[in-house]
């Protein structure tokens, strides 16, 4: 069946369904599914509107540091009896307090479970039972992730009543860890959006400025961890979804490799993109709910040795990766790859040939999972969905098979180019986020070369690596004039998460001024 005629198919199929607002939804799926069937050059595709703003000529190149020891240096804290988990936990509990109401970060707080699971942390440590370096830890998860007992709504009215009997795998590995849970953050509705805007308990804001997103769809989980709300969050990250609100919010969100940390008990989106992973204050932070989530026991809490900036070679994706960028971000990370070059890593461009085809092969794939997972609740439920989240998974049920094939073959080429930009360095260097947090509500924000989708904008630098499944990293690294973060993200290859770990303790470092 040519374009053409599926489309035509696909659009009078939505109207006679009343679902008109699919109807030119569809026009942005033929336009991916000519480029999966080579009808169209990646070139040709329009953009969505012209007139270039003005670039930035400065931008802040330093990371503000939060307040305070991370969670490595408050465990030594708390094992000493120095500090009570119980304490630690208050001081959580009231940031919710005061923050919440403002900025909408949770959708279920849990604070007489938290408090009992601290005060058990404290009397096993005073009795010598120390777990690990989470012990007594308060974190936060985002609301796909099932603990028992407790509603997992995925910011749906779809899932409200819906009570876990059991913890998800890396929920109960945390626990095991001496983990305190002290509730459930917001999202976008079924992780299916970049800005936390659509979702059943309302929009979850970011604490830079309440009038923007936080970035999604992890964004109550970001602003949890930026505002100490929680000392660490689990996100997911199915196009970028742990990267994009940690670098919104400032803080650090590791994407591990695919597979690494079980999704059993997890909402899914896409099982086949989905990963889960830490977002925390520190690197080091990251590294140990990472090691815990993965498996490794209730964690060593030793990190790996940071790399000497010196001898990091670093390659950086130039093209679509660095394309249609807001000034500013475009400004803060140049400058912070010219820091790292002065400091003696080796800095040079690498390629990867096929990447402007990855929002194409993403669509057709993510689209179609959705669709999937969700067909029965779209047929016996469609009203309880947000409009927006509805409307792209009703979508999602027009790929044809064939584009869905022609995307696997697609998404395996590309993971082969990924592998061969990393073959001769440690990392690929890139934005994390191509703009700053946009304003809640926006449809398009100005960037270098015309308006862009907030979506298309949001998505641009990360979701490639859910579809190769290479671990990624996301960096604070600077500040707009206007006081929103910059985030740089690290790439690293496969196999290789805890030495990403390693390049990104060094670079960390660096940016800190503490190298």
């Amino acid at each position: 069946m040519s374009v053409e005629s599926w489309l035509k198919m696909a659009q009078a199929d939505a109207a006679a369904r009343g679902l008109d607002p699919v109807v030119p939804l569809l026009d942005g799926l033929a336009v991916a599914v000519r480029v999966l069937r080579g009808d169209q050059d990646v070139d040709e595709v329009p953009a969505v509107a012209t007139g270039a703003p003005t670039p930035a000529d400065t931008a802040a190149g330093t990371p503000v540091p939060i307040d305070g020891p991370g969670m490595l240096g408050l465990a030594a804290q708390v094992a000493r009896g120095e500090v009570k988990s119980e304490r630690l936990t208050e001081d959580c509990l009231e940031h919710i307090r005061q923050r919440q109401p403002e900025l909408n970060a949770f959708i279920t707080v849990t604070a007489d479970e938290a408090l009992a699971e601290a005060r058990q942390a404290d009397r096993e440590i005073a009795a010598g039972r120390v777990r690990g370096p989470l012990h007594g830890m308060p974190l936060s998860l985002k609301d796909l992730i099932d603990v028992a007992g407790v509603a997992t709504t995925a910011a749906s009215n779809v899932r409200r009543n819906h009570v876990a009997v059991t913890d998800a795998v890396a929920t109960a590995r945390l626990r095991a860890a001496g983990a305190v849970l002290v509730g459930k953050t917001n999202l976008h509705e079924f992780a299916f959006g970049t800005t936390s805007d659509d979702s059943a308990w309302g929009p979850a804001r970011n604490p830079a400025d309440p009038t923007r997103s936080p970035g999604g769809s992890s964004g109550g989980s970001a602003i949890s961890v930026a505002t100490a709300m929680a000392l660490g969050s689990v996100g997911t990250d199915t196009g970028g979804s742990v990267r994009i609100p940690s670098a919104a919010c400032g803080i650090v969100g590791l994407k591990p490799e695919w597979g690494e940390i079980s999704a059993v008990g997890v909402v899914p989106l896409s099982r086949q993109l989905d990963h889960l992973g830490p977002m925390t204050r520190t690197v080091s932070d990251a590294w140990l709910m990472y090691d815990v989530m993965r498996g490794a026991g209730t964690g060593s809490g030793f990190a790996p040795s940071a790399t000497s900036v010196g001898r990091l070679r670093i390659g950086v994706p130039a093209g679509y990766l660095y394309e249609r960028l807001d000034p500013q971000v475009d400004a803060a990370v140049r400058e912070t790859l010219a820091r790292l070059k002065s400091a003696g890593a080796s800095v040079g461009d690498v390629t990867i040939p096929h990447v402007a085809q990855t929002p194409h092969v993403y669509l057709a794939l993510v689209l179609a999972d959705g669709a999937a997972y969700h067909a029965r609740t779209l047929e016996s439920q469609p009203s309880d969905y947000t409009h927006n989240v509805r409307f792209r998974f009703e979508m999602g049920r027009y790929v044809m098979a064939e584009d869905y094939v022609r995307a696997q073959a697609l998404r395996a080429r590309l993971a082969r180019e990924v592998d061969a930009a990393l073959a001769g360095v440690d990392v690929l260097a890139l934005p994390t986020l191509g703009i700053p947090a946009p304003p809640i509500g926006a449809t398009t924000v100005p960037v270098m070369g015309g308006d862009e989708p907030v979506r298309a904008a949001m998505l641009r630098c990360t979701q490639l690596f859910n579809m190769t499944g290479h671990p990624a990293i996301a960096l604070p690294c600077g500040l707009t004039r206007e006081g929103l973060p910059v985030s740089l993200q690290l790439v690293g290859r496969k196999g290789g998460t805890a030495r990403l770990l390693a390049h990104a303790l060094g670079v960390e470092r660096l940016l800190l001024g503490r190298a």
